[in-house]
């Protein structure tokens, strides 16, 4: 049985282990699959390289460790190296390793399978500039939005994450609070919420509102969208579950059925079940 975890900082909230096992059982794969907490007084390196050393095959990354899992690996795939982030790792026992990145894959898969939302021609807000943001804006930029706007607290970072992706497609950076004065067709949120919500954009009921962040309840983002008239809306749960199934094909070779795993973390309500 091989063994794989996800490691971050907080990680007890997780949704991976479910999903994998999920994928696990429908397909015939034997696993397990863990929780790792990377501690700020331990750093990623010391985790990983101990989960590696017990046996560990592979590894989910998530926030705050994207950008130290890109600088531990031995080696990067394409989508890896072109993100500058690493959410995937294939563990060897000899010490070797491999960084991938899902995570736009599995965001656009989710926007335009799921959603039915099309970004062609659109222009996008998002909403932060950390590890994250780094895995989508590659995928994002291939679909051809008229334009990508990177706000940040931190404008220096936004600028820098602009200029790194400006040979892939129209894109643009801004200080958080400036985006408040301009309109967008979608806007895609990767910032934890810390208090009240007061960087938004304009909106109106035909703004599409995506959050990288997902919640068992509806997330303060989406919850401040939708006092504003926003109805299109939806968290990162779907983006989850579909970078996951790639994750598990990376690992396995074998592409697993995602709407199980959807169902049952998020089950329909009564009244749709009735109506299906």
């Amino acid at each position: 049985m091989k063994r794989f975890a996800v490691l971050g900082r907080p990680i007890a909230h997780s949704k991976s282990p479910q999903i994998h096992q999920c994928f696990a059982e429908d397909t015939g794969v034997a696993l397990s699959y863990d929780r790792i907490l990377v501690p700020n007084n331990v750093g990623f390196s010391a985790v990983i390289s101990e989960f590696q050393q017990q046996g560990g095959y592979g590894a989910n990354v998530t926030a705050p460790c994207k950008e130290d899992a890109f600088k531990w690996v031995m080696h990067l795939t394409p989508r890896a190296e072109q993100a500058g982030a690493v959410n995937t790792i294939v563990l060897n026992t000899d010490g070797d390793s491999l960084g991938d990145n899902t995570d736009g894959i599995g965001l656009i898969k989710d926007i335009k399978d799921f959603q039915k939302w099309s970004l062609q021609g659109k222009r996008i807000l998002i909403l932060g500039a950390g590890g994250a943001v780094r895995g989508i804006l590659y995928p994002l930029l291939l679909e051809q939005p008229v334009l990508v706007t990177i706000a940040n607290r931190t404008v220096g970072k936004a600028q820098n994450l602009a200029e790194s992706f400006k040979p892939f497609g129209a894109i643009t950076f801004t200080e958080l609070k400036n985006c408040a004065a301009e309109k967008f067709d979608i806007v895609i949120n990767s910032i934890p919420p810390t208090g009240p919500i007061s960087h938004l954009p304009q909106l109106s009921p035909e703004t599409l509102c995506y959050d990288l962040i997902y919640s068992d309840q509806p997330t303060p983002f989406l919850q401040a969208v939708s006092a504003l008239g926003v109805t299109k809306m939806a968290d990162g749960l779907g983006m989850l579950i579909e970078q996951a199934a790639e994750a598990f094909f990376v690992w396995h070779g074998i592409r697993p059925d995602t709407m199980k795993a959807r169902r049952l973390l998020r089950p329909l309500p009564e009244k749709e079940h009735a109506q299906q």
